[in-house]
């Protein structure tokens, strides 16, 4: 791998890790960071080819971005000031809170602040944690880019002004903040489970990137919520190498190869989902119950779908979503009917007409209930409204196939 490529691929892995620790040298200040940071890995591109990688590429790049931070603080404030800046050698003996081991956690509870409006703490966390664009954002959020942009500049302004603490918070004031970080955990998973734009469908970065967050909280806090959350991103991700042919194209649970299933995520993952139910089966912990009921059947005709929809049921109770409803009206129709799927579907369209998965759901429904007219339609609007090409690739399968019935 060349100097350039290597970089690249640094950057890929380590470029959270890297902004998490300069934000704490710029004491909260994202935007300095951020430049800070591009431009520190802008030099190593320019660098590292003529001067050879260093031994160790990540310390390389995290001291080379506090210079750069400190530099450029130095040229903005006076000199009285600069003393009362923690030196940069000093770092490795604060003592942090919990004594968290990484600074992406302290990034994360930063983000999620509650100053901070739910849907800023989400995405900003989205946006310097995961590393994903305003309109990957946006997609997730089903909101427009602009909207979403502006969301994270007053998120940002916030920070600053409110003078909110780049720390974890103390034990006591821990459980408050917990539901957002384990709301944006689950959104980074998402959004590499399922990228929502691009070429690839499955962005196995960002997958890791959320099962080592989820680790690093299940450490922290030993929490039932962190045991649910790991339980359900280590089941969907062991399908990762079955979710997608040698093409990159969508191979849809019922058709997978279930040999090619990481068994040994499984097998953490089942040990994890009783210790979650019991600890309050909050939507995590029922959601992964969900997963392990798919991971556990040996064929997809052994699949337990009533009692998937019964999950299900009791998951839209505890958490409503029409997301939620979606996913039970799909549950149905498995286990009881197309019809009675379809009924369940329908009414969710004023909330979901410009989500594509409801408008594939519904396609689905009506192709299985001989109404291929409207399942066209269907598809057609789901194909409009999807982002990512191989989903766009499947939906363009179906409609052929409906295309070829219908001649």
């Amino acid at each position: 791998m060349n100097g350039v490529a290597l970089v690249e691929a640094v950057y890929r892995a380590e470029r959270a890790r890297v902004l998490a620790t300069t934000i704490r040298v710029t004491h909260g200040d994202f935007d300095l960071a951020e430049e800070v940071v591009q431009d520190t890995f802008a030099t190593a591109i320019s660098r590292w080819p003529l001067d050879g990688v260093p031994q160790d590429p990540l310390g390389w790049l995290i001291s080379v971005a506090r210079n750069k931070a400190i530099d450029t603080i130095r040229r903005r404030i006076k000199l009285r000031e600069i003393a009362a800046m923690p030196d940069a050698d000093d770092e490795s003996t604060d003592i942090e809170p919990l004594q968290i081991p990484d600074d992406r956690l302290r990034l994360m509870f930063t983000c999620c602040h509650p100053a901070l409006a739910r849907d800023a703490q989400v995405a900003l966390t989205l946006h310097t944690l995961g590393g994903l664009t305003t309109e990957e954002i946006a997609r997730a959020f089903l909101l427009q880019p602009t909207t979403l942009a502006q969301r994270l500049v007053r998120a940002k302004s916030k920070i600053k002004s409110a003078r909110i603490p780049y720390e974890v918070p103390n034990a006591d004031e821990l459980a408050a903040r917990m539901e957002s970080v384990l709301a944006v955990i689950y959104l980074v998973f998402n959004e590499g489970y399922a990228a929502t734009a691009g070429d690839a469908w499955v962005r196995r970065d960002l997958c890791a990137e959320a099962i080592r967050l989820a680790r690093l909280l299940l450490e922290l806090t030993r929490a039932p919520s962190a045991q649910g959350l790991l339980a359900l991103l280590l089941l969907q991700d062991s399908r990762r190498d079955a979710r997608t042919d040698e093409r990159g194209d969508i191979v849809l649970l019922e058709d997978q190869d279930r040999g090619l299933w990481h068994r040994e995520q499984i097998d953490e993952a089942l040990a994890l989902v009783p210790l979650a139910l019991r600890g309050g089966a909050d939507q995590y912990a029922l959601q992964a119950a969900i997963a392990a009921l798919h991971a556990s059947a040996p064929t997809a005709a052994a699949t337990d779908w009533p009692q998937i929809a019964a999950l299900f049921g009791e998951l839209l109770r505890r958490a409503p979503s029409p997301i939620v409803a979606l996913n039970r009206a799909v549950a149905v129709a498995m286990s009881s009917g197309a019809a009675a799927g379809l009924a369940l579907l329908e009414p969710l369209e004023s909330e979901l007409r410009t989500y594509h998965l409801w408008h594939a759901a519904r396609a689905d429904l009506l192709r299985r209930l001989d109404r291929p007219v409207e399942a066209a339609r269907s598809y057609r609007e789901a194909l409009r409204l999807a982002g990512s090409a191989p989903e766009r690739r499947f939906l363009e399968r179906r409609l052929r196939a409906l295309d070829a019935l219908a001649h």
